[in-house]
């Protein structure tokens, strides 16, 4: 058998002498979920531009090295909340810092989705790296201006060889605006791994979809040779379904990278993958001009936060615990980093009796670790902002609104509280006492909720009946700052 292998081969170099055996070597450098664009935990972690350090670190190695971003970059940034030149900046930053670290390829995820469409547009015609999903498109079912449903990547070997890379992108359904609409991401998959069948030698999914959903996807399309993933924000490498699909996830703000690297051998056909997770820390050292555009951006973007109030660089508290401030935590339970707020709501009126908000106002996404926190760290925990608000409440709707936020668990309008508690059997408490229904509670509420656009929460409106008469407070930020001082000081 050997020998007749042999022969064949022999007579395939006779008959096409320029196709030599060779193994052809592409490198992936994969990043997922950046809000940042300098580096976080007081600089110790992460940051563009050592990513762009690593990445011409790789290119001198393989030229063929590809950069991709799984999704996330667009918002939530504190940052992309400074109004500068009139508007908020709104991803403008992350997307000018990409351009110089020299990002080739990007699907979307499901905060891009946070702007509204001219914001969005916006970020797309600025992007000199390409854009591509398989399963989102605009409101008449057709792919973005200036997107593509896949990508192939072409990389020549030294021996006349060429490595053919597929790469599909997919995003998970979970933040629906009225410019967006999402296909199924399975059904899309098998799609695409159907219209790449024949003109690629390996397929690449870059997704930003939970771990279950990746899951999934690798049981359900075994074609896909791996899956480089964004969404969580912690590193995952694992392997699922019937070919040990590998599931690949780096941290969240570039704390860390995959560098993959896919080896195919042209005449056996055979691919090997060789995935390490680098951790991005201050030992490796700043791209120069990517820290320069950086830092220029962060500096208008605090000088627009000092127009406002705000002193960015101020040290306002050092933190003696883990502060959890992530979404799958602050929309489902109650966390420190949650009733931390709302004890900084109440302490802003020494005369309230309960404080609540929704949980989605927190979008930092993250656990604090220990140690410093600065006015521009309140402002990543609470970009958004707006005020508190001194209200009085009828007892019954009080009750109303609670299990309303309670069963918004998963959501954003899920409330974390102080002095609230619930019993087993669902009954809510005030300051250790049964709420009465006709009594009325001095609450502090943020000015979000009583717009009444909170999924089941329209009734919140003030009404000088049940609801009012409303006292303004500060910014929710301010409150916080103030609370952080008083108690680490």
């Amino acid at each position: 058998m050997a020998y007749r292998v042999l022969i064949v081969v022999s007579l395939l170099f006779a008959v096409c002498p320029s196709a030599r055996a060779e193994e052809i070597r592409a490198t992936l450098l994969h990043v997922n979920d950046v809000y940042e664009i300098t580096a976080v935990q007081g600089g110790k972690q992460g940051g563009l531009a050592r990513v762009a350090t690593v990445r011409k670190a790789l290119m001198r190695i393989n030229p063929h090295t590809y950069t991709l971003l799984g999704g996330d970059c667009f918002s939530p940034s504190a940052l992309g909340t400074a109004v500068v030149d009139g508007k908020p900046l709104a991803g403008r930053q992350m997307v000018a810092v990409l351009n110089a670290v020299g990002l080739d390829f990007a699907t979307f995820g499901n905060h891009e989705f946070d702007l509204n469409e001219d914001q969005f547009h916006e970020r797309l015609r600025e992007s000199r790296f390409r854009w591509f999903s398989g399963n989102v498109r605009n409101v008449t079912g057709a792919l973005f201006a200036n997107t593509s449903e896949h990508i192939i990547l072409r990389v020549p070997g030294k021996q006349g060889g060429t490595f053919r890379i597929g790469v599909i992108g997919l995003t998970l359904d979970s933040n629906r605006k009225p410019y967006v609409t999402y296909l199924d991401p399975i059904a899309t998959a098998r799609d695409q791994v159907r219209k790449l069948a024949g003109h690629v030698d390996a397929i690449v999914a870059l997704t930003h979809l939970s771990l279950d959903e990746d899951t999934a996807l690798a049981v359900a399309v075994p074609e896909i040779d791996v899956i480089l993933g964004g969404h969580e924000h912690e590193n995952v490498q694992i392997w699922r379904g019937i070919d040990f699909t590998p599931i690949l996830k780096a941290d969240a703000n570039a704390r860390s990278v995959y560098v993959l690297d896919l080896t195919f051998d042209t005449v056996t056909r055979r691919l090997k993958m060789g995935p390490r997770l680098k951790t991005i820390t201050e030992s490796i050292p700043e791209d120069p001009d990517v820290a320069r555009i950086a830092s220029q951006w962060v500096q208008r973007g605090f000088d627009a936060f000092r127009r406002s109030g705000f002193k960015p660089e101020e040290m306002v508290a050092r933190v003696p615990e883990p502060l959890d401030g992530t979404e799958a935590s602050v929309r489902n339970r109650p966390t420190n980093l949650g009733e931390l707020i709302a004890q900084a709501m109440l302490r802003a009126f020494p005369n309230a009796e309960l404080a609540f908000y929704n949980g989605g106002s927190i979008r930092i996404d993250d656990v604090i670790p220990p140690g410093p926190l600065s006015q521009y760290d309140v402002i990543r925990i609470l970009p958004f902002g707006g005020n508190i608000n001194l209200v009085e409440m009828k007892g019954s709707t009080l009750v109303r609104a609670l299990t309303q936020g309670y069963g918004n668990r998963g959501q954003g309008g899920y409330f974390q509280m102080a002095n609230i508690t619930r019993d087993l059997n669902g009954s809510w408490r005030a300051n250790g006492d049964p709420i009465h229904p006709e009594r009325r509670y001095r609450v502090v509420i943020n000015d979000f909720l009583l717009t009444g656009r909170e999924r089941g929460l329209d009734f919140l409106k003030p009404d000088g009946v049940s609801v009012g008469p409303v006292t303004p407070g500060p910014d929710i930020r301010f409150a916080l700052i103030n609370e952080l001082k008083a108690r680490w000081p």
